[in-house]
């Protein structure tokens, strides 16, 4: 097929993609009448489509699409890292997958094993005293340790007012910040990426509440004065939170613990391979010193008689942050993969994504202009300064890369770099996959010089054309309505 309609639009009335037995239940049987208000009226316009053509709509779909598993994916940040099989099959064994979240402790005894072996490795991977696994996502994650800083404040009497926060820092770290009721403080990035000692000291008083700093920071640089700085904020009774997101970088090498962190979260996605993004759902551990273990979610798994329960008996506890134990499936998934690889494996893992991010800057070092012309870690910025005068921007450069089979790498971010392309290969890309990406941004380069228009364009292969993204973020079509319908009667813009 050339094209595909939305699925709406394939829609025939009366037609099933299920078949269900006939409702046997008598009315009298004297079950409770549900509340009339929960009732809907009916079930609105929803779609009524054979099995055969759900399965093969939502499959070309899919064949449409870039993902990690048909091409090569290089968001810098994001980390789109690929996903081993293994870690699929050992989520759906049936002792892991089949039990119930209400099932009492002694039933699920190899489960609650996994998480606190899984807290264990995390702990020792980050130099860190104790783990919770329960936040969602790295976001969450975030928000569990700046309100266990809150709490450790507050119960010392004085709640703090402030966070600092690196310009460099992902977007996130203000706003969870902001959300806990912090004031955020800005911190400047010094000319060569890094936050400096000197940058930090000013602001330090006894309304600083913690740094929050992003190690190695966001363009893929490891921040070398982190140990003073933490010393520092600790002075004035601060802690120390280090975003975490980018550990896939320092393990079996260097541990946040170590350097003076007080709290981090790790994403499981981006350093121990469990699906990302619409792959998801996430999971977002949060590591933290013996400090601020008081604070901890519940519920806890311990050991009890020689037995492990969960422990919600916690009086200092910031709460419940999460229904049951969080995203299990997650979980295994990562205890796979960290049990799979071993710690030598796991430094293995953080030295070849290095050396794939290193690969990428020198050999696109001549081609486009890099933003710190130094050794990088799992990340390299480039910029689009060496393309000034042929008006073509770095988002013409990720849209024509499609045309050569690659999605684009994170684009204008981190914020500190003008027109910024961040690219990061991961441990699991042949150096064939490598140079390929490197030809295409070199043919793409020189296009721009010879003919910009040809990538004002771009893509010009793909299934649409170039998407007005202003409009589809402003404007999203969160639901369909025939077209002529009338507005609030099916809901939503028309598709």
């Amino acid at each position: 097929m050339t094209d595909e309609r939305l699925i709406f639009e394939s829609s025939a009335p009366g037609r099933r993609g299920a078949s269900l037995p006939a409702d046997d239940v008598p009315a009298d049987v004297g079950l409770p009448a549900i509340e009339p208000e929960l009732l809907r009226p009916g079930t609105g316009d929803l779609p009524e489509l054979s099995e055969l053509d759900v399965v093969r709509h939502f499959t070309r779909l899919s064949q449409w699409n870039f993902s990690i598993a048909t091409n090569f994916y290089p968001l810098g940040s994001c980390t789109m890292k690929y996903n081993p099989i293994v870690n699929e099959w050992s989520a759906r064994l049936p002792g892991f997958a089949g039990i119930h979240p209400m099932w009492p402790a002694p039933l699920v005894q190899g489960a609650l094993a996994l998480c606190a072996d899984l807290e264990a490795m995390l702990a020792e991977v980050s130099g860190m005293d104790a783990v919770t696994l329960t936040p969602a996502a790295g976001a969450q994650g975030e928000f569990v340790g700046i309100k266990m800083i809150r709490a450790h404040h507050v119960r010392a009497g004085h709640p703090r007012r402030k966070v600092l926060i690196p310009a460099s820092a992902h977007g996130t770290n203000p706003a969870t910040s902001a959300l806990c009721g912090y004031d955020v403080v800005e911190i400047p990035v010094g000319s060569d990426g890094l936050v400096h000692l000197g940058d930090v000291t000013p602001h330090l008083d006894d309304e600083v509440a913690a740094i929050m700093i992003t190690n190695p920071n966001t363009l893929g640089l490891f921040e070398r004065e982190i140990g003073a700085i933490a010393a520092a904020v600790h002075e004035v009774g601060g802690l120390v939170y280090i975003d975490g997101a980018n550990m896939n970088a320092l393990c079996g090498v260097s541990r946040p613990g170590d350097v003076g962190a007080d709290v981090l979260h790790i994403n499981l996605h981006k350093t121990f391979s469990t699906p990302h993004g619409g792959g998801g759902p996430g999971a977002g551990p949060v590591c933290v010193k013996s400090v601020l273990e008081p604070y901890l979610p519940v519920p806890r798994v311990v050991r009890v008689e020689g037995a492990l329960a969960l422990d919600e008996d916690r009086p200092l506890s910031i709460g419940r942050v999460r229904t049951f134990q969080g995203n299990f499936g997650m979980l295994v998934r990562a205890y796979t993969y960290m049990a799979g690889l071993g710690g030598d494996g796991i430094a293995r893992m953080s030295e070849r994504a290095v050396l794939n991010a290193n690969y990428l800057r020198a050999r696109l070092g001549g081609t486009l202009s890099i933003a710190q012309d130094q050794p990088c870690l799992h990340e390299c910025v480039f910029t689009d300064q060496s393309l000034a005068g042929t008006g073509v921007k770095t988002l013409d450069v990720a849209k024509r890369l499609l045309d050569f089979g690659f999605h684009a790498p994170t684009i204008y971010f981190p914020l500190v770099v003008p027109g910024a392309l961040m690219i990061e290969p991961t441990e699991t890309e042949s150096r064939e996959t490598l140079d390929a990406f490197v030809a295409a941004m070199e043919t793409i380069v020189a296009e721009a010089k010879a003919d910009p228009d040809r990538l004002s364009g771009a893509p010009h292969s793909a299934r649409v054309r170039r998407l007005d993204e202003t409009r589809a973020a402003r404007k999203p079509v969160l639901r369909w309505r025939p077209v002529g319908a009338t507005p609030g009667t099916g809901g939503g813009d028309e598709a």
